[in-house]
């Protein structure tokens, strides 16, 4: 379990360092994705990029198992 927890979170680590490359090719933007912007609140809420990075890990989960 901590051998998973480490995987886990150096992964996480490693996505945050990536974030600003993966942006550029228009993850994080995708069309559904929720946005509100007022004078000097913006809420960002990715729903369909965290729906898409699911079926994507799904996927490879799925293949990995079988």
């Amino acid at each position: 379990m901590q051998k998973w927890l480490i995987a886990i979170g150096l992964l996480v680590l490693v996505l945050g360092l990536a974030w600003p490359l993966i942006t550029q090719l228009g993850l994080g933007r995708l069309p559904g994705d929720i946005v509100i912007e007022r004078h000097n609140f913006r809420f960002y809420f990715p729903i369909v990029t965290c729906i898409l990075a699911s079926a994507v890990l799904s996927a490879i989960v799925w293949l990995v198992n079988r």
